[in-house]
């Protein structure tokens, strides 16, 4: 009788021995993946990294971003390579893997000190934004004006000159008519041009304001990702 239960248990413990090597194959195969992963990642890195230029607000903010929006790759390359934590490694594999989970806590501060340093961009960004565009609307009106004084001064022949020169003529029309209609053109261009430089303002703010507030986000998100890896990595830390 037990000759015959031991029997019936053999080719399930079999099925059982044959899965969990299996597994360890399939186990090898993503801890590869994910060293993979994390060198495209420095590859990455790398390239976004050179040429630097510190202490530009632009390509400070657009780094930022670029590092927040690839963060999935390492994030799931860690984990792949810490899978299945001490079980079927190679020796040499634990320095790398003591490493790697120190880089984690290092990649946690980074990303806290990224979010003020993205908020400060976001400032800079927003004010020499607002000086552009106002310089270039002051710039416009700024000639507008000057327009408008030489024609306020200007002579019957001298308005028919100035619309010759628009391809235009004066024909049967009263010269003080043509210049009372253009200038009244020019006070409505400048109108024009001071709701168009507010509009363009408020859409660059905004997409502004959009981009700092996901990327942001997404530094926050990161670095508590990186510390939750942090600490489930203990074992990798003190492994002997």
């Amino acid at each position: 009788m037990t000759k015959s239960i031991s029997d019936k248990f053999i080719p399930v413990l079999n099925e059982l021995q044959d899965f969990a090597y299996k597994q360890a194959d399939s186990m090898n195969i993503l801890r590869v993946l994910g060293y993979g992963l994390l060198l495209l990642a420095l590859f990455d890195i790398i390239e976004m990294f050179i040429p630097p230029s510190f202490m530009n607000p632009v390509w400070e903010f657009q780094t930022f971003g670029t590092l927040v929006e690839r963060v999935p790759v390492p994030l799931i390359g860690l984990v792949l390579v810490f899978f299945g934590e001490t079980y079927s490694r190679n020796k040499w594999e634990f320095r790398i893997l003591r490493f790697l989970s120190w880089l984690t806590l290092l990649f946690t501060v980074c990303f806290f000190l990224m979010v003020p340093l993205g908020v400060i961009n976001t400032v800079r960004l927003n004010n020499a934004s607002t000086t552009q565009i106002n310089a270039v609307s002051q710039q416009q009106i700024a000639q507008a004006e000057q327009v408008e004084k030489q024609l306020s001064q200007a002579s019957p022949e001298q308005i028919n000159n100035f619309l010759k020169s628009q391809g235009r003529s004066l024909k049967s029309q009263n010269p003080e008519e043509v210049k009372s209609k253009i200038l009244s053109e020019l006070s409505k261009a400048k109108e024009q041009v001071q709701i168009q430089a507010q509009a363009n303002l408020s859409s660059q703010r905004m997409k502004l304001i959009k981009s700092s507030v996901k990327w942001n986000l997404g530094a926050l998100v990161s670095a508590a990702l990186f510390i939750s890896l942090w600490k489930a990595t203990h074992w990798a830390r003190v492994y002997k």
